[in-house]
């Protein structure tokens, strides 16, 4: 599938303050189908905001029939170019990603839905994954009642609900609000979400009913100081297009709510 690849500015208001957001859109065609219709993803970055393997984690996805909308994170304090992958670019993202507001996350998020579903080419069903940072905002993107169906890949500060300005956030507090269904990836080695976070992630989650999927990976694919596995990213993927091809492009109708019964005929 081809790919067209834009971007637009929307206006942001959060905390009162006027500003702009640059939303990246990887956009699917189909030759001689003008009027081709696609689900849409909200893909959020890690600290570097939209990188290379961002950019080309967009395109997979969007190759495989998605509109794909990823946001600068971090309009607030900075142009929508990547951050580099070094010392100062690590240091200027982690300091704003605890600088900006949680509403300010969330506006971002509700105005990348909002704009997907503002196209014609959208069919109206949405999805959102990411990474790292985008990990935890593809989780509180996935609050969001128009959202069907979220990946997350290593979320971060989410056990420790550290997001944002004043590093207390209510991400997994508000766990019970969740209607999307998971697929969540950690790393078994990730010092970011140590054993005892993930046990508490799948804890409150399971605990809250959500529909759950965990499984470990890295997936960057550049400068990832050697734990980028192109085998078990690929599963990963794979885990992504099952879960986003069963609820954004298939038409399943709304969940009957019975609990399926497994009959021990071993």
């Amino acid at each position: 599938m081809l790919i067209q690849e834009t971007h637009t500015d929307v206006a942001t208001k959060a905390d009162g303050k006027e500003g702009s957001m640059r939303l990246f859109v990887f956009h699917p065609t189909v030759p001689n189908y003008p009027n081709a219709r696609f689900p849409g993803v909200v893909l959020f970055s890690e600290i570097y905001q939209v990188t290379g393997p961002v950019a080309r984690f967009a395109r997979q996805i969007a190759g495989q029939g998605y509109i794909v909308a990823a946001p600068s994170s971090y309009h607030e304090f900075t142009g929508p170019e990547p951050l580099a992958y070094d010392v100062p670019g690590t240091d200027a993202g982690n300091e704003w990603k605890i600088k900006k507001t949680i509403a300010g996350y969330d506006e971002d998020s509700a105005l990348s839905i909002d704009h997907l579903l503002s196209l014609p080419t959208c069919n109206g069903r949405i999805g959102t994954t990411g990474m790292c940072l985008g990990g935890h905002l593809a989780y509180r993107c996935a609050l969001d009642s128009r959202v069907s169906a979220g990946v997350t890949y290593f979320a971060t500060d989410l056990h420790s609900h550290t997001l944002g300005l004043g590093k207390n956030d209510n991400s997994l507090a508000r766990a019970g609000e969740m209607k999307a269904e998971l697929a969540m990836i950690h790393g078994c080695k990730d010092n970011h979400v140590p054993p005892e976070g993930r046990d508490l992630i799948r804890k409150t989650l399971r605990d809250n009913g959500v529909i759950l999927i965990q499984k470990d990976a890295f997936i960057r694919d550049e400068l990832s100081k050697g734990r980028f596995d192109p085998a078990i990213s690929k599963i990963c993927f794979e885990i992504l297009l099952e879960l986003f091809g069963r609820t954004l492009k298939l038409d399943l109708g709304l969940h009957d709510g019975v609990e399926q019964k497994i009959e021990d005929i071993c």
